[in-house]
């Protein structure tokens, strides 16, 4: 399925120069396609009513034609299309929007989105995340001496196996800590990643704490506030940023705010939770040491965000310095029956951010369809689970392993072909703005999924899906020992102690290829910043260009050997230049009379060329 004749745009600078326009500005727009269109048109959403005009020819090289528009900012979320139109041999009229090139009218939730709202801070394009479950990571030698609390099961760091599902599981304590992660920075560096990112790091009643029994101070267990702070000063020292985990559904049953609520049903901290008449209350699906918080409360909302100390806050300051949040649960806060404060509380908390500090992120966790809660002034991205690691397993899955669930679908993980996974990709991707998506972060795994070896099952389909990871927009990010090529079958199966004393268990080559994969990223200005552009799909193939203003890149992943793949005109207005290999060792490619460039057909492989 060949796709590079098709009209195109996408919201990346190529196309849309002015990446943070103002509500009331009227912006530039282009859009690329062949030379048989002989007419353009942009339809454009204002106050809710769809307004028209003609887009101009801008320049013609090579057989393509760029054409452009303006759109006014009129609304903060302002969605437009293009209607192309070919001469009379062509096709007649099409609509173009994010989701694709259409023959028929389709609705508007799929149209491309200028956003008025304040941006994503500028660092977040260019970051690579490293996270980090603190408990598994790396212990300290002051790790030793710590007194352990009547819940912790401690365990033997090289010795005792993770229990991946069981009533033990939340209890296993193997001592890691924050120091100790300060001692492991060089590891980081070597990898290549920029920006670390914590699960939970306050005093809790289990090894994960995300059941946190206050947010005021950092868990002793970890080295207390003095251990962040060094953290943060070694994090920053080399220049990168430090996020954090806030709960903001639920706390701990331990948590002070709830004990007092539970114990006195006239303290203020009752209305934070919910509670019905007989006195029971509500917690994270059913679970009850997570009691879950009521946004329609005020004084939870000083506490949390609006108040002088308030917990969002006070660790964004100096001496820790936090560079903002990812926000657990973040497709339930705010939500249960009658109650929908989701979108008011992520934009309090965003505000909450970025008045604290300007250049602060805010990542909101969901778990599946996250397209309703961004582009409204809060979360800046999101997990993207959904739209990336979903469809990215499908493609990839060993069809030897069997695992429990697939993010909480039953019956396992299903195996999907390459236009299917195109499609998921894009039905996701097309419902968000471009900025919304390339804030977000794509990721292979975490620490509450299998972990992407096991659900590969090999290191060659390991690496084309770090490519992936590495090439499409987004943000990548990295769960801790994936790039040793650490194994998991769920959630708590993969929050595997790091074997720091047993290199030899190390997968070298998958360390390499993700330290490989990085450098191309952070190397190549198209890959942060440039635009996305599908050129074909088959059952085993994933093909594309990542386009920016100085040149574009082609990339080619690939899961079985199919064969040599010819493609016609990937980089028409370049001339017919050579395809150099920039990664995976292929040969560079010239060519043919015709302007195709034949891929290699060995697989799987992973394999990136600058055509222009």
């Amino acid at each position: 399925m060949s796709m590079l004749g098709l009209p195109h745009h996408d919201g990346s600078a190529r196309y849309v120069p002015h990446q943070a326009p103002g509500l009331g500005e009227t912006c530039p727009v282009f859009v690329r396609t062949s030379a048989s269109v002989r007419t353009v048109r942009i339809r454009s959403v204002a106050d809710g009513e769809p307004r028209y005009g003609t887009a101009v020819l801008d320049r013609e090289a090579g057989g393509v034609r760029w054409w452009r528009a303006e759109v006014e900012v009129r609304n903060p979320v302002t969605n437009y299309r293009f209607l192309v139109e070919d001469g009379p041999t062509g096709g007649g009229q099409r609509w173009l929007n994010a989701r694709g090139v259409f023959s028929y009218d389709v609705p508007d939730n799929t149209d491309f989105k200028l956003v008025a709202y304040d941006p994503p801070p500028e660092w977040a394009r260019d970051a690579v995340v490293y996270q980090i479950f603190p408990d598994r990571f790396a212990r300290s030698a002051g790790a030793a001496g710590r007194d352990l609390p009547d819940w912790a099961i401690p365990c033997d760091w090289d010795r005792t196996p993770v229990i991946g599902r069981g009533p033990e599981t939340p209890y296993q304590f193997y001592g890691g800590d924050l120091d100790g992660i300060t001692e492991r920075l060089d590891h980081l560096d070597r990898l290549g990643v920029n920006t670390v990112y914590l699960t939970p790091i306050f005093p809790a009643r289990s090894n994960h704490r995300y059941d946190a029994a206050g947010f005021d101070r950092v868990d002793p267990l970890l080295g207390g506030d003095a251990a962040l702070a060094r953290l943060a000063d070694a994090v920053h020292g080399r220049g990168w940023r430090l996020l954090g985990d806030i709960t903001s559904n639920h706390t701990g049953d331990s948590h002070q705010w709830f004990v007092d609520a539970i114990s006195d049903v006239g303290s203020p901290e009752r209305e934070m939770y919910y509670f019905d008449d007989g006195g029971d209350y509500e917690s994270w699906l059913g679970v009850k040491s997570l009691p879950k918080l009521n946004w329609g409360s005020a004084e939870l909302r000083r506490r949390f965000h609006t108040g002088p100390d308030s917990v969002l806050v006070r660790w964004l300051r100096p001496p820790y310095g936090l560079d903002g949040w990812r926000v657990d649960v973040a497709n339930m806060t705010g939500r249960r029956g009658r109650d929908a404060y989701t979108v008011e509380v992520a934009a309090a908390l965003r505000r909450a951010v970025t008045d604290a500090r300007p250049d602060g992120l805010v990542v909101g966790e969901h778990g599946h369809d996250f397209t309703g809660d961004l582009d409204a002034d809060g979360w800046q991205g999101t997990m993207n689970y959904a739209g990336f690691l979903r469809p990215v397993w499908n493609w990839l899955r060993c069809a030897e392993v069997e695992l429990p669930d697939f993010l909480g679908v039953p019956d396992g993980v299903p195996r999907r072909d390459g236009p299917e996974v195109l499609a998921t990709m894009r039905a996701f991707g097309s419902l968000v703005s471009w900025r919304a998506l390339t804030a977000s972060w794509l990721l292979l795994g975490s620490h509450d999924s299998a972990r992407i070896r096991t659900v590969v099952g090999d290191a060659a389909r390991q690496e084309v899906a770090v490519g992936l990871l590495c090439t499409l927009p987004g943000t990548p990010m990295i769960f801790a020992g994936d790039e040793l090529g650490l194994t998991g079958r769920n959630g708590e199966d993969s929050r595997t102690p790091m074997p720091w004393r047993r290199p030899e268990t190390w997968d070298r080559s998958t360390f390499d290829r993700y330290r490989a994969l990085i450098a191309l990223r952070r190397s190549e200005p198209a890959l942060r910043h440039g635009g996305l552009r599908w050129a074909y799909a088959d059952a085993d193939s994933l093909v594309f260009l990542r386009e920016g203003p100085s040149g574009a890149l082609l990339v080619l992943a690939r899961r079985a050997s199919v064969g040599p793949l010819r493609l016609v005109g990937p980089a028409p207005e370049a001339g017919g230049v050579e395809a150099v290999n920039l990664y995976g060792g292929a040969p560079d490619l010239r060519p043919d009379p015709g302007g195709g460039l034949t891929l290699p057909g060995d697989g799987p492989t992973f394999q990136v060329w600058r055509v222009s």
